[in-house]
């Protein structure tokens, strides 16, 4: 974990200091789902999500564009409801999270698409590798007081990417033709933000 908190602490540094109007906004772990969904064996979809993450947004509301976001997933806290699979899945024959602990986004730019939705272009590093991925966003603009006091808003995120662009490449033939696990991997955020 020393590792990933390195790597949460230098994506925080890279978004200060924001624009003068921005404020700083904390992902709420508790109220927030990084999940993915992949094709098994062509017939069926197997759905996992991840446990551990931290990341934040510097959210200027007097331009929204100017946003910025970043977010560290512990790669190590998968999980599918079957801990044979989940192991499978650390091990190096796919994510291999003894060599690549976490999974990483960084923003770099936003565009306004409609009344309440984004897109969100960024760096998503995975494995070893980083490419550019942009995500449907919906949300981010409504802000709400929780009965604490606190001052709350969220969003909806969703990409597909390419697991083999990320040298994700395992995998078995099956004898009917096909494979036992696809290559597009769909990506769901839902995402709740805690001002500091």
């Amino acid at each position: 974990m020393q590792i990933i908190s390195g790597i949460l602490l230098s994506f925080a540094l890279f978004l200060l200091p924001g624009p003068a109007s921005a404020s700083t906004w904390q992902i709420d772990p508790v109220h927030t789902s990084f999940q993915f969904s992949v094709r098994h064996m062509m017939v069926s979809n197997v759905k996992g999500v991840f446990h551990k993450f931290n990341g934040q947004f510097e959210i200027d509301d007097k331009d929204i564009s100017k946003t910025k976001a970043s977010a560290v997933i512990d790669v190590a806290s998968i999980d599918t409801g079957i801990e044979k699979r989940d192991e499978d899945l650390r091990s190096p024959n796919f994510f291999d999270v003894a060599k690549y602990p976490a999974m990483t986004f960084v923003t770099k730019k936003l565009i306004k698409t409609g009344p309440g939705t984004f897109k969100m272009t960024g760096d998503l590093t995975m494995h070893g590798v980083t490419r550019e991925v942009v995500l449907d966003m919906e949300g981010l603009e409504t802000v709400v007081k929780d009965p604490q006091g606190k001052m709350r808003r969220g969003a909806t995120l969703s990409t597909m990417i390419s697991r083999k662009d990320f040298g994700l490449t395992y995998n078995k033939l099956l004898e009917t033709g096909g494979v036992v696990v696809g290559d597009e991997v769909k990506i769901s955020i839902e995402v709740e933000l805690i001002r500091n």
